[in-house]
Order: C-alpha cells, then sequence, then structure tokens
C-alpha cells in the first residue's frame, strides 16, 4: 500500500497503528505510525545482520519543514534515500548515519571556528585602523606622561612628551599624520627624516628618528601594526650617531667671558644667567623656574605653570642662602648653597626684581622666560658676519671664545670641571650638579647628601669665580660683583 498524508491523519485506536508501504523485496520500507496517545511519526524498516532495524525519520506534519516534521512525501524521499545506501551494500544504515551525521556536526564546527576567527580578525584589523597622530597619542598617554608609580618610582619623560609632541607636529603629521599606521612604509619614513638631513638638521632628525623607534615599537606591542616598518633602519647609517658633548670653558675663557660679557648688549638678568649656571652647576630649566621664596603667590599656581613652561620649580631663599628645587631630573629633591658669588648674583637680580614671584619673568610677567630664549641669546653672540641673522642682536661675535662654541649646558660641565681641578672629589661634585645616581646600590642604601662637603664645595667654586673675574683686564671693561 502507498502511504498517504489522510492515512497519516487517521483516528488513534486503542493500539499503535503502523502504516507500510515497501520498496520491493530487500529494499526496505516505510513505515508510519500512529499512537493511542495520537503521535504520527515515520521510520524506515530494513533486514539489518541481525533482524529487521526500525531507523526514525521523524514525527508527521501536514505542513512538514522535511527536518523537524516530515510530510509523506518528505519521509518517503528520505526512506527511498536510505533505501538506495543500503542496496549499494551498506548494511548497517544506523553506523553510516551516525557517522555522517559525526561528520556534518565536525565540519559545523569548523565552519563555526573559522567564522569567530574571521570575526576576531574583523576586529584586530579594526583595531589596527589606527593613524599616525592615534598611535602617537596613545604612545604618548601609556609611556610618555610622567606619572608616579605605587613604589614611588617614576615612569614617563620629564615634560610628558611636550617636546616630542612639538617636533612631530612641525616635522611628521604633515608627511603621514593622517595615513593609517600599518600602511607606513620605510619610504615614508625615510621622507621624514631626510626632510630634516636636508635642510642640515641632523639633532632634529635623531630625535625623530628615535622617537618614531620607540612609538612604532608600541604599536608593534600593542598588536595595533602587524610589521615595524623601521625594524631593518639602521640608526647609525640613516641619521648618524650623536656625539656626546665635552665643551668645557678653560679659566682663561671664563676670564675672556667676564671681559665680553659686560660689551655683548645683553639682558641683565641674562648676565647674571651665565654666572649663576657657572657657581651652581644647574641645569637651565632650573634657573628659569626659580622663583623668590617670599613671594605670596601661592605655590599650587606656581607648579602649574612651571608644568607649562617645562621649568623645575625652585624657591631661593637669600636670607637662609640656599636654593632648594623640590623636583628635579633626577626625580630627587635638590638643595643648593648659594656661596658668596652666587648671592651677589641673585642681589643684582633681586635689585631688578617685579611684581612677579619669578627670578627671570616674562615680558607678560605672568610666568618665566623661555627657556630656549637664554640660549638664542648666547647662541646669537656666538656667530661670524656671513651667519649674521636678521631681527637679532648685532653683536654677533661678542661672546666667542677661543675653545669655540658653547651653550648654557657647557657652563655647567664647566662648573663641575673647576670642581674637579680644587679637589673636590667625584662623589661630592656629583651631589652638588644633582647627577642622577646610576647605582641601584648607591640609590638604595646611600642616603646621605654631603650637605656639608656641598657647601666647602659651592664656596670653594664661588671663591675661584671671584678669582677669574678679578684677574680680568683690563679693569675697565669689568662688571665688579659686589661681595655679599
Amino acid at each position: 500500500m502507498k502511504i498517504t498524508d489522510k492515512a497519516m491523519q487517521g483516528t488513534p485506536t486503542q493500539a499503535d497503528q503502523w502504516l507500510v508501504e515497501s520498496f520491493g523485496r530487500g529494499h526496505g520500507a516505510l513505515i508510519g505510525r500512529i499512537t493511542p496517545a495520537g503521535s504520527r511519526a515515520f521510520y524506515f524498516r530494513y533486514a539489518g545482520t541481525k533482524g529487521q532495524v526500525r531507523l526514525p525519520i521523524g514525527p508527521f506534519g501536514a505542513k512538514g519543514d522535511g527536518n523537524t516534521a516530515f510530510t509523506v512525501a518528505q519521509a518517503r524521499s528520505l526512506a527511498m534515500g536510505w533505501a538506495a545506501l543500503y542496496r549499494g551494500g551498506i548494511k548497517d544504515l544506523r553506523e553510516h548515519l551516525e557517522q555522517q551525521q559525526a561528520i556534518r556536526q565536525q565540519q559545523q564546527a569548523t565552519e563555526l571556528r573559522e567564522q569567530e576567527q574571521d570575526r576576531q580578525a574583523a576586529e584586530l584589523e579594526q583595531k589596527r585602523r589606527v593613524t599616525i597622530r592615534h598611535l602617537f597619542d596613545r604612545w604618548r598617554d601609556l609611556e610618555l606622561k610622567s606619572r608616579t608609580l605605587p613604589n614611588g618610582e617614576r615612569t614617563g619623560r620629564k615634560d610628558s612628551g611636550a617636546l616630542a609632541l612639538a617636533q612631530f607636529e612641525r616635522h611628521v603629521f604633515a608627511h603621514i599624520g593622517d595615513m593609517t599606521a600599518k600602511d607606513v612604509t620605510r619610504a615614508d619614513i625615510l621622507r621624514v627624516i631626510d626632510a630634516q638631513l636636508t635642510e642640515g638638521k641632523q639633532r632634529t632628525a635623531q630625535m625623530l628618528f628615535a622617537d618614531m623607534k620607540q612609538m612604532f615599537g608600541f604599536g608593534l606591542d600593542r598588536e595595533l601594526i602587524a610589521v615595524d616598518p623601521m625594524a631593518t633602519l639602521k640608526k647609525s647609517r640613516i641619521v648618524g650617531t650623536g656625539t656626546e658633548r665635552d665643551r668645557i670653558l678653560s679659566a682663561d675663557e671664563v676670564r675672556k667671558l667676564s671681559d665680553a660679557l659686560p660689551r655683548a648688549n645683553m639682558n641683565p638678568r641674562s648676565v647674571c644667567a651665565v654666572w649663576l649656571i657657572l657657581a651652581t652647576g644647574c641645569r637651565i630649566g632650573e634657573l628659569m623656574g626659580a622663583t623668590w621664596a617670599d613671594a605670596e603667590t601661592d605655590h599650587t599656581v606656581l607648579q602649574a605653570v612651571a608644568d607649562v613652561e617645562g621649568v623645575k620649580l625652585g624657591f631661593v631663599d637669600l636670607q637662609a642662602r640656599l636654593w632648594h628645587l623640590p623636583d628635579t631630573k633626577s626625580g630627587r629633591d635638590h638643595t643648593i648653597h648659594l656661596s658668596a658669588f652666587a648671592v651677589c648674583q641673585f642681589e643684582r637680580l633681586h635689585d631688578l626684581r617685579e611684581s612677579c614671584a619669578w627670578v627671570f619673568p616674562s615680558t607678560a610677567g605672568t610666568g618665566p622666560v623661555c627657556v630656549k630664549s637664554f640660549a638664542k641669546q648666547l647662541s646669537d653672540r656666538q656667530r661670524t658676519d656671513e651667519e649674521r641673522m636678521s631681527n637679532r642682536s648685532k653683536s654677533v661675535d661678542a661672546l666667542a671664545l677661543p675653545g669655540g662654541r658653547w651653550t648654557p649646558h657647557d657652563l655647567r660641565r664647566t662648573a663641575a670641571s673647576l670642581m674637579a681641578g680644587l679637589g673636590i672629589s667625584g662623589d661630592v661634585i656629583d651631589e652638588c650638579l644633582n647627577h642622577q645616581i646610576e647605582s641601584r646600590v648607591r640609590r638604595t642604601y646611600i642616603r646621605d647628601r654631603r650637605e656639608a662637603d656641598q657647601v666647602r664645595a659651592f664656596d670653594a667654586l664661588g671663591d675661584r669665580l671671584l678669582e677669574l673675574v678679578e684677574q680680568t683686564a683690563p679693569a675697565s671693561n669689568v662688571t665688579r660683583l659686589r661681595a655679599a
């Protein structure tokens, strides 16, 4: 008999009703079942190796979908397919179908896994689609910004990346700032570097090379880029290696400097600045950050201004002859004893004092003078006539010395050299100049700052400078320094 939908919809009886549609002898049969409870289902029956086997097809449904429910036609089509497998020699259909089901499940799992991998790869690709500007911002926020860790260790750069940002704004972003970071090539990097080298700005090129190298390394660690475009670029071959300056003014040059300063047409405060660096070994950012200890301005306000200007806030107490810096480049506080020579310079500055707290106030009086301004004043007075710059000092060679060009930091180095020449030990000089302590043992266990030795060292340095100044000839060209 042929099973029909009408037959499968028949009224249940007290016993199971079995409807059989044979596919021919030895080919199996489609079976329909109606239980007393009214459930209806299909099976495929065939002769197995150990007797008849009844494989379930699924429940009957007048509008079956061929998956969760079957019409008669759908059940017949599936049963006939199984019958063909049976006739083809597969005698254990149950085992065969279970194997096929396992294979399908494995394939589905593989497909799902591949889809998930594709999704994750797409997300990672999206994360990597950051521009150079965005990459720089993330690098600066996570690695350049100055912060203090719970263990007291400081991390980041002293200026929180302000200099790096200024350099990138001027020289990098215009070329590749809006490019996707992962698409930047070596050629793009070299175009930025070569633009500086072509203008003879090797130092700028070296700084850009080092900062971009760090930035791309950061991006690689964070998987923001897959390949570092600078991985094969060698600094020595591209921008050369920076040479450490060792310029020191000799005693004779210090004498000549004393003779030259009154004729250099410099701001009186800048003249004092020269002598103060020589007398204290301070850094230029520390000098420009000096304030009067008796000023009534709130220290929090002063610190905020110092942070913006990139200087180190310090407090000069002339009565106590102390200059205290709460925070310095070395990560420690530092107190400088003011020798009679240094006090004399600060007294001259005090005579020029205005209604603000800063020892070296800007024109507006709202903060310190720009750190670069002092260095430019010195540089502008160490040129040849051919190097004269418009709208700059006419005293182009007033501060030129026999040993060649010198900078504010060379004065700091000279202070250390003068101390050494007076027999002062290297560890005391390190403390006077507040050098970073390289030895972890000394940094951790030796906390003696040698204050008494520093006082003697600064006084000896001041006496030596006064001696050099007083030996300057002719006397008519010398600005005498008042004794403290």
